[in-house]
């Protein structure tokens, strides 16, 4: 799972983005509105946890801009103890839930999970399945029956991509920008290692899940009987 932390307090912004990490998750951090308002607009993040009072663009600014833009990311405010009213009008504007500071991680994660269970992103049991395979994104252990994998970070974070969008061909250029993010350097050739990293691990637990591409148009989860 991706996550934006758009949050000026630098201090507070690197430890939750730290923590996260630690618990599995994809998260960059963005240190004003206008920066955390164009990295947001890209849609490639599955949650944002935005401040709401941030330099040059204040939070609920940024929330409006992405509404009315068509953005539909689950937002999740950051506000201080006494910002009752910012919270409402956050709310109405949009915003999926919010965290008054300080919080623990526990509770955030548990924040973070709700507001994309509601939003379809995140499943059941923290397991996504496909045909005869169970990944657990948090854990990042990928299993067939009672043989299982611990996968890396970037392999868990691209199966999770390919079978939330099952039945749909992602493009090498989609998935760059969505697993490395819109501003990486990483071109074809860091997919297709990947990928192969997935088909190795897939064939060693003998499962019938395949990654199957066409050159040139893109890589998708096919699902036959295991021979």
């Amino acid at each position: 799972m991706k996550v934006l932390i758009v949050e000026d307090e630098k201090r507070l912004a690197e430890a939750v983005a730290q923590n996260l990490r630690r618990q599995n998750f994809d998260t960059d951090v963005s240190f004003d509105g206008e920066e955390g308002l164009y990295n947001a607009l890209t849609g490639v993040y599955d949650v944002i946890l935005l401040d709401i009072m941030l330099p040059k663009k204040d939070g609920l600014s940024v929330l409006s801009e992405l509404r009315a833009d068509g953005v539909a990311t689950p937002v999740i405010l950051l506000t201080a103890l006494g910002e009752v009213e910012d919270r409402v009008r956050g709310l109405d504007k949009g915003a999926d839930d919010y965290l008054p500071k300080p919080f623990k991680t526990e509770e955030l994660v548990a924040r973070i999970k709700a507001v994309t269970r509601r939003r379809g992103a995140f499943h059941t049991d923290d397991l996504l399945a496909f045909g005869d395979i169970g990944l657990n994104p948090l854990s990042l252990v990928l299993t067939r029956g009672d043989k299982s994998f611990t996968l890396t970070q970037k392999e868990s974070h691209l199966l999770e991509y390919l079978i939330e969008n099952e039945g749909i061909r992602l493009s090498a250029d989609t998935i760059i920008e969505k697993i490395w993010g819109y501003d990486s350097d990483a071109e074809d050739g860091n997919v297709q290692a990947y990928m192969s990293f997935l088909r190795k691990k897939l064939a060693a637990l003998g499962s019938g899940v395949r990654i199957g591409n066409v050159r040139g148009s893109g890589y998708m989860l096919e699902y036959g009987a295991p021979e």
